[in-house]
């Protein structure tokens, strides 16, 4: 991991310098240095914690800010600028605004003095900038063609935000329902139910004979005002068991195939995932990343073990001279449409093009699964809540109604 490093030295011309490096390690930060022609180098590692944040990657680097940084360099690349001289005037922008990545951007910026290339230089900064990132540049820079290379790879992320959103936005809605109605049920039952409680005892003088819908809302009533935290400690314990078992391999394959297969949000993560995976593994073909080194990234940034297995099934299969589209249409996670699509790609060697109309296809058809979800989404949700608290309601007036009818 990176560290940040203090350094007191001096330079070939007996000069004093002082500063910070980051480095992976005490030995790289010392070759980092004498490369700079600073000599007697005394290091320590630097404890501030907003130094270590930045060390590490920096989480306060939106996916946005990296799209707006990798299109202004590759137009600055492309006019013709040093990359060092980009790096500097883009460090130095940065800083007003986002003092992390510009810090991350001007240790990239050392490092390439350092004598490392620009894809290595961005391999300090893992929580920035990922492996489809520094792969990409790393093709770049072998062909001589970087400032293609970002454009290529700003056009990408931007997709993948939009992709990304997409699945927020069908998330969101149905989030929201269900925190108000659990809070109005919430409420009901631990405010409202209460004093109808107490009315119906000051009316019966304390004796029993309520209808069993009021007698069951009024224990659980009861049950949620005295054992409160026993239900948010289950709720909690629930979820720490879930989230270990989902760190399994066992749980980790179980969970995302339960996930594939659920009505609705299984066609969505589906279609997701087709699409994440023909625009990534498109991308780094068309950028001259290896085949087989492309699966592996497009692999691990699936987001579902089984779709990582299918894909790495697919890589097998290569290494062993076979195509990608057979043990990609044995898998049964991606539709036919895209396995025989893909093998006329392989046929024809127009894999990347023929990959890219599959992404472009699928982002409409996960715009149409999150508009398909959202509408059925609502009235499931009705459905399930409106009785319960229909239920609660008629149970609080049934002992009035039987009231008046006796009075009648």
């Amino acid at each position: 991991m990176p560290t940040v490093y203090s350094y007191s030295g001096k330079t070939k011309a007996g000069e004093t310098k002082k500063g910070e490096i980051t480095a992976n390690s005490l030995e790289e930060a010392k070759g980092q240095l004498s490369g700079q022609g600073i000599v007697g180098v005394s290091l320590q590692e630097k404890k501030d914690w907003k130094d270590f944040e930045i060390s590490f990657g920096g989480s306060n680097v939106s996916d946005k800010d990296i799209v707006v940084f990798t299109r202004q360099f590759a137009t600055m690349i492309n006019s013709g600028l040093p990359l060092i001289q980009c790096l500097d005037i883009r460090a130095t922008s940065i800083s007003m605004d986002n003092k992390t990545f510009g810090k991350a951007i001007s240790d990239i910026k050392v490092a390439v003095e350092g004598g490392n290339t620009f894809a290595d230089s961005l391999k300090r900064h893992p929580k920035i900038f990922d492996e489809l990132y520094t792969n990409m540049v790393a093709a770049g820079e072998a062909g001589g063609l970087l400032d293609t290379i970002l454009q290529r790879l700003a056009a990408h992320m931007e997709k993948a935000i939009k992709l990304k959103g997409q699945i927020k936005r069908a998330t969101i809605y149905p989030t929201a329902i269900i925190i108000v109605a659990v809070v109005v049920i919430s409420a009901l039952l631990i405010f409202v139910i209460p004093t109808f409680a107490k009315m119906f005892a000051d009316l019966s003088g304390g004796k029993t004979g309520l209808p069993w819908p009021t007698e069951l809302v009024i224990n659980i009533s009861n049950f949620m005002q005295n054992y409160w935290y026993i239900i948010f400690g289950g709720m909690y314990g629930l979820l720490r068991v879930f989230k270990w078992y989902y760190g399994t391999p066992k749980g980790n394959v179980q969970i995302d195939a339960l996930a594939l297969k659920l009505p609705l949000m299984g066609d969505l993560i589906r279609k997701a995932s087709v699409a994440r995976f023909s625009r990534t593994l498109g991308t780094l073909i068309a950028s001259g990343v290896p085949i087989l080194e492309g699966l592996i990234i497009v692999a691990k940034t699936s987001g579902n073990k089984v779709v990582e297995q299918a894909i790495m099934s697919a890589r097998s299969s290569i290494s062993e001279g076979k195509t990608v589209a057979e043990p990609l249409a044995k898998s049964g996670v991606f539709p036919s449409m895209v396995t025989q699509m893909i093998a006329v790609g392989e046929a024809t060697g127009a894999l990347d093009a023929m990959l890219a109309k599959i992404a472009d296809f699928y982002d409409d058809e996960v715009d149409a699964a999150v508009e398909a979800l959202t509408a059925a989404m609502e009235p499931a949700i009705m459905m399930i809540l409106g009785p319960i608290i229909g239920f609660v309601v008629i149970a609080m007036y049934l002992p009035i109604f039987e009231m008046a009818s006796a009075m009648g």
